[in-house]
């Protein structure tokens, strides 16, 4: 199986599976001198974490990091940074009901039609548990670029939206956490966790949207054509599973103006009077916020029955069982920020070459 490797100077390669002993990876090409935050890295895996509230999975795991190698005393010595994490509380008989069938909208079909065989336990390597592993690289990536803020909240859950821009909200990390679905604004929180836990006692689940916010990015982040910033990030988004859309700046919305509405006019010192261009301009940061939106669809383990068919083409009906998410939306925010890290540390490191030895 190929593409399980991330970025390109800075770069991750994960390993494991959603009910495998364990998950982990390499963080290979981090500069050394890097005076890491460990119990940071901890915190945003706590973010991630299953059973963190009545509005998530309630499978209870630890998800504590054990970093293996590249690290001393709290510093980064330049090797490969190898980390893992244990699987404490996986119940695979809970998916012995599909050793033979095929989940509507799972990867179970493609999987073993690919490859001949698959991993039913959890959905195996194409689980959002391997997301985890994102999250550690994405914690030490924020480190590396610590002058350049991200900000992630959910900005809608079905039909219940946030009506206001984010420059509007509070988007400090109090605001956003204060709600176990990390929506800043209270009366929309509200809102959306009364929605979920209604979708989630009818056995069903929902989607909706996160935008993402870059404050304090540098002008020159990206390389034009091929590997503009936008599109690093569209990458990255949509490699997080249940996405299905990627916006970023106007968006769709700029399809509805003219050119003379839309153009992002310069003040004299270089900033823009708008900034429908989401901060990046030819694929390039130009220094103004980066900011995106993320469509995630609602998860595909549903507890009704549903008609689907065998591996002999039969058709049954099919019923989900275990511990899922109704919503994948409050366990993605940490997600969400550590791909834009990723991406966006893998540019750093493009720009900076030269003078990280005396940067850090």
């Amino acid at each position: 199986m190929a593409g399980n490797i991330f970025g390109n100077l800075f770069r991750v390669s994960t390993f494991g599976e959603s009910h495998g002993m364990a998950l982990g990876g390499i963080i290979d090409g981090c500069p050394a001198g890097l005076e890491l935050n460990l119990e940071e890295i901890q915190y945003e895996l706590n973010r991630r974490k299953p059973g963190q509230s009545s509005i998530v999975t309630s499978r209870n795991e630890p998800d504590r990091v054990n970093f293996l190698s590249g690290i001393f005393e709290n510093k980064t010595t330049g090797t490969p940074i190898g980390f893992i994490i244990y699987n404490k509380d996986h119940k695979s008989d809970d998916y012995k009901h599909i050793k033979n069938t095929y989940r509507p909208s799972h990867s179970d079909f493609t999987y073993e039609n690919k490859y001949g065989i698959r991993d039913y336990r959890g959905g195996g390597r194409s689980s959002a548990r391997e997301t985890i592993c994102r999250v550690v690289a994405g914690s030490v990536a924020k480190q590396l670029i610590k002058g350049i803020k991200i900000i992630s909240y959910v900005s809608s859950v079905g039909n219940i939206s946030i009506n206001k821009s984010y420059q509007e909200l509070d988007l400090s990390r109090e605001s956003i956490e204060k709600y176990p679905i990390r929506c800043p604004d209270s009366l929309v929180a509200e809102k959306m966790i009364s929605k979920i836990k209604e979708i989630k006692n009818k056995g069903d689940t929902i989607g909706g949207t996160i935008t993402c916010v870059v404050k304090n990015a540098p002008v020159g982040i990206g390389e034009p054509v091929f590997d503009k910033l936008h599109a690093e990030l569209g990458k990255a988004m949509l490699s997080i599973n249940a996405v299905k859309g990627f916006e970023y700046g106007s968006g769709f919305y700029g399809t509805k103006l003219t050119g003379t509405q839309h153009n992002d006019l310069f003040n004299k010192d270089g900033k823009t009077k708008t900034n429908f261009s989401g901060g990046i301009q030819g694929g390039i940061s130009n220094g103004m916020d980066i900011y995106f939106k993320i469509a995630f669809k609602p998860v595909a383990t549903i507890m009704k029955k549903q008609k689907t068919i065998d591996k002999c083409g039969n058709s049954i009906l099919l019923e989900g069982k275990g511990r899922h998410d109704p919503c994948v939306l409050p366990r993605a925010i940490p997600i969400v920020e550590s791909m834009t890290a990723l991406v966006l540390a893998d540019f750093w490191m493009y720009k900076n070459l030269s003078k990280i030895k005396n940067m850090l």
